[in-house]
Order: C-alpha cells, then structure tokens, then sequence
C-alpha cells in the first residue's frame, strides 16, 4: 500500500491537487478494498495503481476543481449509477461535510460501498437500492442540489435518468470523454425539456487518460411528470 500512495501523491501532484492526510489515508484504504473485493464482483477493469489513482480517483476529484461546491455548505449530492464510487465517494473522501447518496441498480455493490464507507468511518452516506428511473419516482424526486453521473449513458439519456433527482436552481453533472462535444448536441432537446439550462462544459486533459470534459446543467424549471420514462424507452427513444 506504501507504493499506492505514492503514486497517489505524485498523481495528485501532477494536477496541483492537495489533500490533508486522512484523505489520502481513506484513498489508500478504499483502494486496497477495491482490490479485494473486485476479484469476487466486477467492480472495475482498472485495477493497476497507477489507473486507479489517475482515472478514478484523480478523474473523480477534478469535479471539485470546476464546480462550485463552497465549504461546510452541506449540499446535497445524489451519485446516480454509482457503481464502485465514482465519482460520488471520492468526492465525500475529499470533501467530508457534502451529503452524498450513492444509487445504484445492483445490490452486491451497494453491500462493497458499505464496507468501504463502514472502513473509511463515512457513516454518514445513505445508499440507496434502485434503477435510476424508478428511484426518480420516490421521495428522492427534486431533492438534490447536485446530481453527478460518471461513465453511465450517453448525454441525452443521462439527462432523463438524472434530471428529475434535482431540485429548482440545483445541477446536473455529467462527467465525459472525448465524445463530449458530440454527446452534448444530441442532448439539447433533452435538456430543454426536461428543465434543464447549459451553464458550462469545462474541458480538461487528463495526462495520459487523455481528453475529459465535465457538464454542468442548471435546473430551471420542473422536469414535467412524465419523465423519467420506462428504461426501455428511455434507451429505445432518447429525448
């Protein structure tokens, strides 16, 4: 573990990315259970130190260089199709007063976040049981200030599966590759009509993970009743 973090450091170092000690400590620990646990469910294919540290972690982690999240405001934050954290609970790691729900479809690796967050003393975090669609049905609807996918969906369909978790004047954050560019013109309709507003598209390079972009989308009005849809409308007729 003493040469993960190392890497971790010089990584963090490289983006001018400083974390206090405890962080860093939680980073490690929650890599070494990533490692773990990913030899009995499939939580990554990035499993080498190094990927982990630069397109995870340090991937996660710029979301707090580009959004405005301001400190001990305790905002809410909703990570929809978490999977293995990302970038959710990077986030809470790095920020420890953000109140973060993680949601995500399958139950064993709901159960791996749980034993990170019971390892790393995160007791806070509420994990939550449920396809994006049907948890957008629940008390969770327009509750959020922020909500964050990473890795999840195309553009346009990522917005009807993030949108209604958010409430007036809060954010939707998709986190992107290279197809950004192209993903956000397909979701323009998307967008509009499922309340939203293009605020920014910061992009980024990565090192050697190459090219990222991140897309904050404002809420301005209510996502109308209807949406989200069946998934299988949702991937079969993206808005």
């Amino acid at each position: 573990m003493s040469d993960f973090r190392q890497i971790l450091l010089n990584t963090l170092a490289e983006f001018e990315m400083a974390l206090d000690e405890l962080a860093v400590d939680r980073l490690c620990k929650y890599y070494e259970l990533l490692i773990e646990w990913n030899e009995k469910i499939n939580l990554t294919a990035l499993t080498a130190p190094e990927d982990v540290a630069l397109k995870h972690f340090t991937d996660s982690l710029m979301l707090l260089r580009y959004i405005d999240i301001e400190k001990d405001a305790s905002l809410s934050i909703i990570d929809v199709g978490t999977g293995a954290g990302f970038p959710g609970l990077v986030l809470k790691i790095a920020r420890p007063d953000i109140r973060l729900t993680l949601l995500d479809s399958l139950q064993k690796r709901l159960v791996f976040l749980d034993t990170v967050c019971q390892a790393l003393g995160l007791g806070d975090v509420e994990l939550i049981h449920s396809r994006a669609e049907d948890g957008a049905r629940t008390q969770l609807r327009d509750s959020f200030d922020i909500a964050v996918s990473r890795a999840v969906a195309s553009m346009n369909t990522l917005c009807e599966y993030d949108m209604p978790y958010v409430k007036i004047g809060g954010r939707f954050i998709a986190m992107k590759g290279k197809d950004a560019d192209q993903e956000l013109a397909c979701a323009q309709n998307a967008i509009t009509q499922l309340g939203g507003k293009l605020i920014a598209k910061h992009d980024f390079i990565l090192g050697s993970a190459g090219e990222r972009s991140i897309i904050e989308i404002e809420k301005i009005s209510p996502t109308p009743d209807k949406y989200p849809r069946k998934s299988k409308q949702i991937k079969n007729k993206p808005l």
